[in-house]
């Protein structure tokens, strides 16, 4: 597919997908941070129009995502358990404490870099009660990116304990500790693959992909800090690589919820939420032009 066919979402009507004949459909959420709070619009579309992704990669928060909807979570579900532990102060504080390293020797066995949290407590206090434990345990086959630090090489994890490939996937370099698996040193999938609908390309008829990567934003009057540099570096990064494979073979449908957030702004989420719903149309249009192309 050239990249001028890639599905324009705003020439067709919001209509039902005809029953039984539709064709089969594969998501790839992209990586961002809390920009990636726009995938819940995006799983509660795919559940109002009946679609059930025959396979699903997802980078970073994408994979956390894409486990959640792959493990059976409906949209809806997705989105009053995010709304519950990020928008209430006292659950998200009891789950911060819950992070906590458990013992000074916890602390110290990291020489006290308190500019890296440890990925694998965070994300164990704040994923949902029930999530399986492996891949082999979900409804819908997940693919989930990191990158190997030191081969320097993309790395995709399908199988074996779930929880350790999403803590690699979305370790976030010089704010969350390295993971170690299978004698690899994983960090952040969107380092290397932030959008991977490469990986779900061939295995439906349509393949969807969700861009938010973002753009650094201009915030005129602030001093830009280490942090919002080493962020934006990484989005500018980010976007180079995904151009280039846009222009070597595009999905079926790519759409990119827009917000003015940063990657680490997931106490703003109604703010982020109430700025992406329009995916929501956008992505049903889309998927009625592709209904009727692939017809």
């Amino acid at each position: 597919m050239a990249f001028d066919d890639v599905v324009d979402v705003s020439q067709s009507q919001i209509r039902p997908l005809p029953s039984r004949t539709e064709p089969s459909f594969a998501v790839a959420f992209g990586g961002g941070g809390a920009r990636g709070l726009a995938h819940i619009h995006v799983i509660e579309a795919l559940d109002e129009l009946g679609i059930r992704p025959v396979a699903i990669a997802g980078s970073s928060i994408g994979a956390i995502m894409g486990a959640a909807m792959s493990s059976g979570l409906s949209g809806h579900d997705i989105h009053d358990f995010a709304r519950a532990v990020l928008c209430k102060r006292a659950e998200l504080t009891r789950r911060m404490w819950s992070a906590r390293p458990g013992t000074i020797g916890d602390l110290m066995s990291s020489g006290l870099r308190v500019s890296q949290f440890n990925i694998q407590r965070l994300l164990s206090a704040f994923l949902p009660e029930g999530l399986p434990v492996t891949f082999e345990d979900l409804q819908i086959p997940l693919k989930v990116t990191a990158t190997d630090f030191f081969k320097q090489e993309q790395v995709v994890i399908e199988e074996g304990d779930l929880h350790s490939a999403l803590c690699a996937s979305a370790a976030i370099p010089a704010i969350f500790s390295p993971v170690q698996r299978d004698g690899r040193t994983l960090i952040d999938g969107g380092i290397y693959n932030p959008v991977p609908f490469d990986l779900v390309e061939g295995l439906a008829d349509v393949v969807i992909a969700i861009d938010v990567i973002g753009d650094p934003m201009e915030d005129r009057g602030r001093t830009l800090k280490s942090m919002d540099m080493l962020l934006g570096a990484n989005q500018i990064m980010m976007q180079a690589i995904n151009q280039l494979k846009m222009k070597q073979n595009p999905p079926a449908i790519y759409l990119r919820p827009g917000t003015r957030y940063r990657a680490l702004d997931f106490l703003k989420i109604d703010r982020v939420l109430a700025e992406t719903v329009s995916v929501k149309d956008e992505l049903k249009r889309a998927v009625e032009t592709a209904v009727k192309a692939a017809a």
